[in-house]
């Protein structure tokens, strides 16, 4: 079965992994500074509680991380970056409506950066936040 190319547009990827194709978030590479992930979260998205499931908030805080941390090396931020170690808090419940993850760089070298990550619901609601070492896997790793 040949596998299906990602779509971008205008800065937008869609589809690129099968976990973003399973969960349905959106990669916006649009700014360099701040690799972001959007989610229209519904009810596939919670937990029994009927809140966003934490497995799905590490996942857009960590998609936003890598992407940020892809970003400093390649505009289309495509690079490959590791996650290393990440520590996440969550501070709010989510709920169904636009979430938005968003990534800044906190430091770091040429190939270890330190990125923290929020979770904001689109009402402006944190959700949850995170903080991780993410490391650029150099293209001879690759193959």
């Amino acid at each position: 079965m040949p596998s299906q190319q990602p779509k971008t547009e205008a800065g937008f990827i869609h589809g690129e992994t099968g976990t973003q194709s399973l969960v349905g978030y959106v990669v916006d590479v649009r700014d360099p500074a701040h690799g972001r992930c959007y989610l229209n979260v519904g009810e596939q998205h919670l937990n029994r509680h009927g809140a966003l499931h934490g497995g799905i908030a590490v996942t857009l805080l960590d998609n936003a991380s890598g992407t940020t941390g892809s970003l400093t090396v390649d505009a289309s931020g495509k690079a490959p970056f590791l996650t290393v170690s990440m520590n996440t808090q969550f501070v709010g419940s989510g709920r169904t409506g636009r979430m938005t993850a968003t990534g800044t760089v906190m430091g770091g070298g040429r190939s270890l950066l330190f990125i923290s990550a929020e979770l904001r619901h689109e009402d402006g609601t944190l959700v949850a936040t995170s903080t991780g070492v993410f490391k650029r896997v150099p293209p001879e790793k690759l193959t």
